[in-house]
């Protein structure tokens, strides 16, 4: 049978065998998402092939681990997980980055309840999963090495790539010690759906969270305020960190230290993966969106805690000039 055949037969099998289906659009992975309609009712449909490495596992113990403690990511209404199928809750299309664009008024208030909501998932006991740890973020934050720099120059100098590891796990391992929450990893302004008919943390709808992790509190405060698709005012960013800090009794200072640490290794693996998305995937629009995600790591590397690694790193990646990115992308 086709995926096709396949996805029409679980389908036939649940309460939305005579749904209509539109597509949705999709994110940077394999799944396909399509909306289901039927008597005035919607759905949403998630196609994930496990011949192409998708499981969808992950994503019903992170919704359901988020359900109950009382933040919202879709209720799961069928599934498959052999076959990598399920039917969600459809929480709506009013992503974080819609509506802040219709009613830029509204980005204070979204942003504070996005960053209440982390805080309520930081207080609540975090089911068991694996550490992102110093070792696998240094190995991520690698790629910038092994994807951008030698994308742009045609080779990689391996022995470069050796020393930042040296110098920045260490680092890494230093700053982000201390108490372990679960992190999504995606926490972002196209990832975050904004629910106003429901009250306090729930109003923020969650998405694409399947690859959480245990990491250090500060790790999605920096994927959602150094968003690389949107720019996020310095100023509301400042505020969130703020809030974060007062609302949760941190030391202001070492979170800060932390916060610039995790930014550093998040935009090295983000530039290092939409280049992997661009020039191995064919999806080249990613490119365009190094240079902001750029502009955030140098002022990460400005951070007094970055020091040991701020020069190295400064030196040995390009600068992306239109003529180094036009290097990333497949002919």
């Amino acid at each position: 049978m086709t995926r096709a055949d396949l996805a029409n037969t679980f389908l036939n099998r649940t309460d939305w065998a005579t749904a209509q289906r539109k597509p949705l659009a999709g994110d940077a992975s394999n799944r396909r998402y399509e909306r289901l309609h039927m008597d005035g009712e919607t759905a949403v449909f998630m196609d994930a092939p496990p011949e192409k490495g998708e499981d969808v596992r992950p994503f019903i113990a992170i919704a359901e681990y988020l359900t109950s403690v009382g933040l919202s990511g879709p209720r799961i209404l069928a599934r498959d997980e052999e076959r990598g199928f399920l039917i969600l809750e459809d929480l709506g299309d009013d992503l974080y980055a819609r509506v802040v664009a219709r009613d830029p008024g509204s980005e204070d208030m979204l942003y504070t309840a996005a960053t209440d909501a982390l805080i309520a998932l930081h207080r609540a006991k975090p089911p068991r999963l694996a550490a992102y740890d110093a070792d696998i973020m240094t190995e991520k934050a690698a790629m910038a090495f092994t994807h951008y720099k030698a994308g742009i120059l045609g080779q990689e100098d391996t022995v470069e790539t050796a020393a930042f590891c040296t110098a920045f796990k260490p680092l890494l391992a230093h700053l982000t010690n201390g108490p372990q929450v679960l992190i999504q990893r995606d926490y972002h302004a196209e990832n975050l759906l904004w629910l106003p008919h429901r009250k306090g943390i729930a109003r923020v709808g969650m998405l694409d969270f399947q690859d959480a992790m245990l990491g250090h509190p500060a790790y999605d405060l920096v994927s959602i305020l150094q968003d690389a698709r949107r720019d996020v005012p310095p100023e509301t960013e400042d505020r969130m960190i703020r809030h974060y800090v007062d609302q949760t009794g941190t030391d202001a200072e070492r979170f800060r230290a932390a916060y610039a640490a995790l930014g550093v290794q998040r935009n090295l693996r983000i530039i290092g993966v939409f280049v992997r998305l661009g020039l191995h995937m064919g999806k080249t629009h990613y490119i365009d969106l190094i240079p902001r995600v750029w502009g955030l790591l140098l002022r990460d590397l400005e951070h007094d805690a970055m020091k040991p690694v701020a020069l190295m790193i400064r030196d040995a990646l390009p600068e992306p000039t239109p003529d180094a990115l036009s290097r990333l992308i497949p002919t």
